[in-house]
């Protein structure tokens, strides 16, 4: 499975990184493309680099790492979870480069904070706020799971915990500052990553306490 594993990874970066800067390009006169302008430090930079850093270990370094020896985790070495994994790592694939178009022109990888990119909230937007890393994830897990030893655990762990630090500290503070109440409200109604979950409660509107007006907790 290993080598399955390498040419689903080549797709995944042709797909999702070549192919869909290149049709950005063509339809805006823009790649898209913002990730090398952060500054070093940041914690946008040190969010890029564990994305990378863990989608090379996972989708790269544990493939050959199979091809040269090394013992898979004993729990996960069976055929049904390599071929499951194949079918969730392509599935993963094909879903990332969807919602990658689904974005249109607002498409970007990384965050540029001069930027104002319209809010996308249709399609599958409506369901999760971030379905291409939703999609990213689920590929990268069944990379890892055709090829389950600790090199891909340690780079699946790795390409989490970036994708955590570039949505709740980078993305999430940058719409809503952009976008205001529209971003707030969007945020209510709709999951981080998976439908239902990660969603922010209502904003309590403050009442004036006036003279004339009612406590807001009532009678005591």
């Amino acid at each position: 499975m290993a080598v399955a594993a390498l040419v689903i990874f080549v797709l995944f970066v042709l797909v999702a990184g070549g192919a869909r800067a290149v049709i950005q390009y063509r339809r805006t006169g823009d790649t898209g493309i913002r990730q090398f302008r952060t500054p070093i430090g940041s914690h946008q930079w040190w969010a890029h680099w564990g994305f990378v850093a863990g989608g090379l270990i996972t989708g790269l370094a544990a493939p050959l790492a199979d091809l040269a020896g090394l013992v898979p985790i004993p729990f996960a070495d069976h055929g049904v979870v390599a071929v499951a994994g194949v079918i969730v790592a392509s599935t993963g694939v094909v879903a990332t480069f969807a919602a990658q178009l689904a974005m249109g022109a607002s498409w970007r990888i990384a965050v540029d904070d001069t930027e104002r990119t319209q809010l996308v909230t249709t399609g599958v937007f409506a369901l999760v706020r971030n379905p291409i890393f939703t999609a990213t994830l689920t590929a990268f897990a069944g990379l890892a799971a055709m090829v389950p030893n600790l090199i891909a655990l340690t780079g699946y762990t790795l390409l989490v915990l970036g994708i955590q630090l570039q949505v709740r500290t980078v993305e999430e503070p940058y719409l809503r500052r952009i976008h205001g109440p529209a971003y707030t409200t969007y945020t209510t109604r709709t999951g981080r990553f998976v439908p239902g979950i990660g969603r922010h409660p209502n904003p309590t509107p403050l009442v004036r306490r006036n003279s004339g007006e009612p406590s807001p907790r009532g009678n005591r």
